[in-house]
């Protein structure tokens, strides 16, 4: 089985962080911004592809988002893919080109937003709690195996539960930081 690897840990516990707040940059805060499509998968070619695989997006205007799909047979999967990742968008179809007018957010659409960010942030707690727990097994392990000591994995425990509790309270930070913004 896995030795302990504290490193391994670390980058794994960024990782959750990183994800957060690259699903945090896809909401949006009523300005726009092509960070938002980042999350929308879009199904060509026989399977799932990110948006940014089979077009480019850009933000001609602070309230609009233009969508040029690179192959025309795309253009209805990609019209779809949008619609339907419940981001509160209804493309305009234009060709190729799929204009996206960013609406004046309602305070039932911030509500709905804020809790999307909370559910993000809840997602990222459990990705660094199961990297804390992994880590704790693998410690239990290698003192079963007579490869450390309990001092030393009691040692290792504690510095485990300080990187988990560091990492969460960086999730809870840019999760904070996110809400205010979409509330404010």
């Amino acid at each position: 089985m896995a030795k302990y690897d504290k490193a391994d840990l670390e980058r794994r516990m960024h990782g959750a962080v990183e994800s957060l707040k690259h699903d945090l940059a896809g909401l949006r805060t009523g300005r726009a911004n092509s960070a938002l499509l980042d999350p929308v998968t879009v199904e060509v070619y026989g399977s799932h592809m990110p948006l940014n695989q089979v077009a480019s997006v850009s933000a001609p205007e602070p309230r609009m988002l233009a969508v040029q799909v690179w192959d025309k047979s795309n253009v209805g999967p990609v019209d779809k893919a949008i619609r339907s990742a419940g981001l509160g968008l209804n493309p305009i179809v234009d060709g190729q080109l799929l204009r996206l007018p960013i609406p004046e957010m309602t305070q039932e659409r911030r509500k709905e937003l804020s809790k999307l960010a909370g559910q993000y942030a809840e997602k990222a707690r459990v990705a660094a709690r199961n990297v804390r727990r992994d880590g704790m097994d693998n410690l239990k392990q290698d003192e079963a195996k007579k490869e450390i000591s309990e001092d030393e994995r009691k040692r290792a425990e504690t510095e485990v539960q300080k990187l988990t509790d560091a990492t969460i309270a960086e999730i809870d930070a840019a999760a904070a930081a996110k809400e205010k913004e979409i509330l404010g």
